[in-house]
């Protein structure tokens, strides 16, 4: 009985074996949580930039005019003549917003204002969507960067209301600064049919004609002095160049007709 308890004294027991059989089970179960647990908070962190990314990419897509005007069409279709008006209304709301923003020098924001009108203003009141482009042109104008679509606005409110005498000033003024001085010109001319008196218009179709003509004098130079280039990289090979002839003007026919030199042994 002795030996025998002895010996059981060095047995371990059915719970030992059990406890450490499954000790390191869940020191095993425990780590492989912890990594598994890592793993997911990694890719939730990595879902929620790919979604921050999306959203920022969203964000900086901005629909085209024509695009929000297509998406105007099928959601003025369901309108009431009550809900357009007070659509109408919201967007007069952001519009004056935008003039105030405008008169205290926050071109960017005013800009901002009139898009916002012109995304919710319904297609039928072509007038006041002629008046936000308008507005939208001469907040743009303000900006450098931004007039070429300046005039781009200034084309759609005259497109909206073909006798808009101001959309009409505003572009011809954006067509002078950005050396486009032709249809300035027309522009200026266009004003006239609708008010003959107008000042800036007068003094603009008088102002206008020489300095075009000088541009046109200078391109023509310039593409004079090029072609002469050219023409003594062809002609050197045979021992020539471009002084070697000469345009001569006929008085009665104003054709020309070239003259050629020999040069000097």
């Amino acid at each position: 009985m002795d030996n025998a308890s002895d010996g059981s004294k060095g047995l371990k027991s059915n719970e030992e074996v059990i406890e450490e059989l499954t000790r390191d089970l869940k020191s095993s179960c425990i780590k492989v949580d912890e990594n598994a647990e890592s793993k997911n908070t990694t890719n939730d962190s990595w879902d929620v930039l790919d979604k921050e990314k999306d959203n920022d990419s969203a964000q900086d897509a901005e629909p085209s005019d024509d695009a929000i005007e297509d998406l105007l069409k099928d959601r003025d279709l369901s309108l009431s003549e009550a809900e357009q008006e007070e659509l109408k209304c919201e967007a007069e709301g952001l519009k004056q917003t935008g003039n105030d923003l405008f008169k205290n020098g926050e071109y960017v924001s005013a800009i901002s204002q009139y898009t916002q009108a012109l995304q919710i203003c319904p297609l039928a009141y072509s007038k006041e969507r002629s008046i936000l482009y308008a507005n939208r042109a001469a907040a743009k104008a303000k900006c450098q960067t931004e007039k070429d679509s300046a005039i781009s606005d200034c084309t759609k409110a005259i497109e909206l209301n073909s006798a808009y005498v101001k959309a009409y000033i505003r572009r011809a003024q954006l067509y002078e600064e950005t050396n486009k001085l032709d249809e300035a010109l027309e522009d200026f001319k266009k004003v006239l049919t609708f008010d003959p008196n107008h000042t800036e218009a007068n003094h603009a179709i008088k102002r206008l004609p020489p300095l075009i003509n000088e541009r046109n004098e200078k391109l023509k130079t310039e593409m004079l002095g090029k072609l002469k280039e050219l023409g003594n990289i062809v002609l050197k090979p045979f021992g020539l160049s471009t002084n070697n002839f000469e345009l001569q003007q006929d008085p009665n026919s104003g054709g020309y007709s070239v003259k050629f030199h020999q040069n000097p042994m």
